[in-house]
């Protein structure tokens, strides 16, 4: 029956109160000091990078956020790119934005409380970070709020109908290719969906998709 509880739970998970939120961000302020689980850097070469970037370059971007992003390091690549662009690291945990590099803006907040106006960045993007936010449906709506009309926002995370072949948190949540995509239609014109790999000349194996969307 263990089984079957941990797949039930990626999709009725527990309700987001504080001290769920609390042990959510405790949790990854003490992982914070695990370089090798939860890295600063990332090889460029990898897709879930490439497509990133490829996404932004159809708006060369003067806006981004990078949303939950850890130690920074996919938006340490997104400012080399950009270096004219204002590039917002934020995530739940203080521990891990003192890892952002130099010249990503930091900011402490939650996927469903976000801090920022509506309509305020050019592209929004939220790498295997969804999953932790327990209320998807209002992480969703907040990630549409703060992106611009013909803005773009890319969401990349794990394949709920692989959940259970890796060890997971409580809390966390995998996703349908179509329930996100339900998800991002209620606010964007345009939302499309694709597997990937690490590797682009790796088949996908069905582990990871991508969701991309335009405001």
């Amino acid at each position: 029956m263990r089984w079957l509880k941990r797949w039930f739970s990626a999709f009725a998970p527990a309700p987001l109160t504080p001290q769920l939120q609390a042990r959510i961000k405790a949790s990854f302020e003490q992982s914070a000091g695990d370089e090798e689980r939860f890295p600063s850097a990332i090889d460029p070469r990898i897709y879930h990078v490439r497509l990133i970037l490829d996404q932004l370059a159809a708006l060369d971007p003067a806006s981004v956020l990078d949303a939950g992003c850890g130690k920074g390091r996919f938006a340490r690549l997104v400012r080399e790119r950009y270096p004219r662009a204002s590039v917002v690291g934020m995530d739940i945990s203080e521990a891990m934005l003192r890892h952002v590099p130099p010249g990503v803006l930091r900011c402490s907040a939650t996927l469903t409380s976000l801090p920022f106006p509506d309509d305020f960045f050019d592209a929004v993007y939220a790498t295997e970070s969804l999953e932790h936010a327990v209320d998807i449906d209002r992480a969703v709506a907040e990630l549409c709020r703060v992106t611009r009309t013909g803005g773009r926002i890319i969401i990349i995370d794990k394949n709920a109908e692989h959940w259970g072949k890796l060890k997971t948190p409580e809390w966390e949540r995998w996703f349908g290719r179509r329930e996100l995509e339900r998800m991002l239609g209620r606010w964007c014109g345009r939302v499309e969906s694709r597997f990937i790999s690490y590797w682009e000349d790796v088949e996908p194996d069905g582990m990871f998709l991508a969701w991309l969307a335009e405001k």
